[in-house]
């Protein structure tokens, strides 16, 4: 049993008003609900800043929650929703970002399973295999290095693991990127988590890396990854995402017809 969380803020810097912005004819927003509904969740909530976002979830057939206009990341967004359902601090929470259409349903099944399969951790992620050099060390990808066990040990924007012998002189030279690891943006929390992470203040690492992740990690908590069991599709940040985005849902519709 798992339930998920949709955080969408109507601003945005780069697309203001993103999650209602149109995609092959329906709202961003619609298309990830769609997503979690059929993750099979046992519940789904829309955590949302704006009215304007909460009418237009409401006529899709969404639930959508009015959450405060002060929270400086979703998983406060998301620890509200918690705090305002009452759910128990076992209770399992996906989030699930407002601005992936194309993430597989099965990796939100996934993920929460993960998490009920090791007790002991309180977040669980999912990465994916670096396929290139430049995805290695392009700070928009976030790296990931995890212990034998399968328990993060750090979270990047730069390229980690690092191999010394393949770069001769300085980054420039790097020609491997050998074990290498990209982190795909899902996590499965247990309510308790969600609420004392939203109760710390942003931490040294968090703030150098724009990560909130790092936060858990200096905190203390057992943050589980295993490898995605499938490759989610872009998601949407510029006006270039949306169209290419856009182009593949339709694409997708019609293999499907």
């Amino acid at each position: 049993m798992f339930r998920v969380v949709i955080p969408a803020r109507h601003a945005s810097t780069r697309l203001p008003g993103k999650p209602l912005l149109l995609l092959d004819g329906k709202p961003m927003l619609q298309w990830v609900h769609e997503v979690a509904v059929a993750s099979g969740a046992d519940e789904i909530i829309i955590a949302t800043d704006d009215e304007r976002i909460v009418e237009v979830a409401t006529g899709f057939g969404a639930r959508a929650m009015l959450t405060s206009l002060t929270h400086v990341s979703g998983t406060d967004r998301i620890a509200e929703v918690v705090q305002q359902a009452g759910w128990d601090e076992n209770d399992i929470v996906v989030n699930l970002q407002g601005d992936e259409p194309l993430m597989p349903p099965e990796l939100l099944r996934q993920v929460a399973q993960l998490l009920q399969d090791h007790p002991s951790a309180d977040i669980a992620t999912l990465s994916s295999r670096m396929t290139s050099l430049a995805a290695f060390m392009d700070t928009n990808y976030v790296k990931l290095v995890t212990d034998s066990e399968g328990r993060a040990l750090y979270f990047s924007r730069a390229p980690i693991p690092w191999s010394r012998d393949t770069a001769a002189t300085n980054l420039s030279t790097q020609r491997s990127f050998n074990g290498a690891r990209r982190h795909i943006g899902l996590y499965a929390y247990r309510a308790a988590a969600l609420r004392r992470m939203s109760q710390l203040p942003p931490s040294l690492l968090e703030q150098l890396e724009k990560l909130e992740q790092l936060r858990a990690l200096e905190n203390g908590f057992e943050i589980r990854v295993a490898d995605a069991v499938a490759r989610p599709g872009p998601h949407v940040d510029t006006p270039e995402d949306l169209a290419r985005v856009s182009l593949l849902l339709s694409q997708r519709a019609e293999q499907g017809a």
